[in-house]
This record gives structure tokens, C-alpha cells and sequence, in this order.
């Protein structure tokens, strides 16, 4: 089986095992989603689902929280960790949303990542989830599942994985493999204790490298 073989029918495989799998961040509106994803840096989605609620009720625009002082930013999102900084770029990534494009979060890549705060991973999240557009979100999990997975060899670093993953994965295909993967990884192909690779639905085509 090729590499490019082997990827199709993990996904293929995937999409059987988890239908549903989708974004596990909450939100109802673009803007919200990309505070979200600067927030889960460091931070787990369920713990950001629970701290979110109140920035957004404090502050239910974007020109809302790019008028809010930092401060006040800080001492609802402290719980996620690393508050100060994500609040300073939350602060600036809306002003700039409401200064360059009008309060709406843009459709276009290279437009993402001039926003503060936003990297390679949060711009293809929006892109895959908000916008229905190809995209590799390359999340911890993501990153440890493809290399076990023998889909790319010992590579670490995300914009790395993102393109060798580009080169394999079918471009409608991507949000939601990327989306499957975290599922598959908190389940099954765990990181903190053995991969339960005896009920993977992998379990006869993966090479369970390094396991």
C-alpha cells in the first residue's frame, strides 16, 4: 500500500468511525470563532467553552471588545492561561477586523494571518469551518496521529506537516480529516497513555510508528 493508498482509506475509515465530527470550539458567528481559537492555544476547547460565554455577553461585537480595555479582557479569559497575551492579541486582532475590513472576519487566507494572533492554524481552521474552503488544520493531535500514521516521516513542525499533508490529502477532504483526527486522537490514538490501537479502526493498515 502507497502512502497516498494508505491516506485514502484512513480517511475513508475515519469518516465511517466518527460522521459527526466536526469543530469541537462553540460559536454562532465567525468573529466568535476566531477569539475562540486564540484562546485554545495552551488551553483545551472544553475549558474555552466555558470561559467564552461571558466575554461574549460582556462584549457581543467585535467593535464591542475592540473598544474593551485589555484588562477587562484579561480578567474574563485568565482562566485559558496565558491571559495577558491573549488578551492583547484579541484587543488588536478586532480593532484591526473593524479598522481594515469593516467588523467582518475575511474569506481569504493571507488576510487571516495579518490579523494578530492568527497563525497558520487558526487561518485554515476559519477557512475550512467558516468559509467551507480547502484547509489542513495542523493541531497537536494532527501532528502526532499523521506520524504514527506513516503519512509523514518524523516531521514536527506544523507548516511542514501541513504541506506534505496537502500533497496526500484531497483538498475537500481536509477540514474535516483534520477534524476526525482530534477525535480519533482523544479516543483511541491517545498521547498520554498507550494508543488503544487493539479497537483502532486502523489497526491492520497503520504502522504504528514509534508505538
Amino acid at each position: 500500500m502507497t502512502k497516498q493508498e494508505r491516506t485514502l482509506e484512513i480517511i475513508q475509515r475515519l469518516k465511517e468511525a466518527y460522521p459527526d465530527a466536526d469543530c469541537t470550539l462553540n460559536y454562532e458567528e465567525a468573529w466568535k470563532l476566531l477569539v475562540s481559537v486564540r484562546l485554545a492555544a495552551q488551553c483545551t476547547d472544553a475549558r474555552v467553552n466555558q470561559v467564552v460565554p461571558a466575554l461574549f455577553e460582556k462584549y457581543p461585537s467585535p467593535q464591542a471588545l475592540a473598544e474593551a480595555p485589555v484588562e477587562s479582557i484579561e480578567e474574563i479569559v485568565k482562566p485559558c492561561g496565558l491571559g495577558h497575551s491573549k488578551a492583547r492579541d484579541i484587543s488588536a486582532c478586532m480593532k484591526m477586523l473593524c479598522e481594515k475590513f469593516g467588523g467582518q472576519v475575511p474569506d481569504d487566507f493571507d488576510a487571516l494571518l495579518s490579523l494578530p494572533g492568527v497563525g497558520r492554524k487558526s487561518a485554515n481552521l476559519m477557512m475550512g469551518d467558516v468559509f467551507g474552503k480547502p484547509a489542513i488544520v495542523t493541531d497537536t493531535h494532527c501532528i502526532r496521529l499523521v506520524n504514527r500514521m506513516g503519512l509523514v516521516d518524523g516531521i514536527k513542525e506544523p507548516k511542514k506537516v501541513e504541506m506534505a499533508l496537502w500533497k496526500l490529502v484531497p483538498p475537500e477532504e481536509g477540514s474535516e480529516f483534520c477534524h476526525r483526527l482530534v477525535w480519533h486522537g482523544r479516543e483511541i490514538c491517545t498521547a498520554r497513555t498507550k494508543p488503544y490501537c487493539d479497537r483502532c479502526c486502523l489497526n491492520d493498515i497503520c504502522p504504528k510508528v514509534g508505538v
